[in-house]
């Protein structure tokens, strides 16, 4: 077995140099290319939400819940005005 070990020739041959420059010329230092880092890539912290200054915000929102109120009362004027009509009755189970 002392002799299968002895006849290896590739025995301490670096592999990863196999076919650089090192191989060649092994007393160089082995050169590292630096890589540009990749664009990073900003996370948001709410996805669902647009990102708007604070003001813009209380005003948009507030706009919403606003026209959410009003269209609500809008149609409370109308059921109102829908009972009134079919004179007090809102269900009639006799029929």
């Amino acid at each position: 077995m002392g002799t299968e070990d002895s006849k290896d020739p590739f025995k301490g041959v670096d592999w990863k140099a196999v076919g650089s420059d090192m191989q060649k010329d092994p007393g160089a230092k082995p050169v590292i290319k630096k890589r540009l880092p990749r664009k990073m890539r900003q996370i948001p912290d709410y996805y669902f939400l647009p990102r708007r200054s604070l003001p813009s915000a209380i005003g948009f929102y507030g706009a919403c819940i606003a026209g959410g109120i009003g269209a609500g009362m809008l149609l409370e004027i109308w059921i109102n005005k829908k009972i009134k009509e079919d004179g007090g009755i809102i269900w009639e189970f006799d029929k």
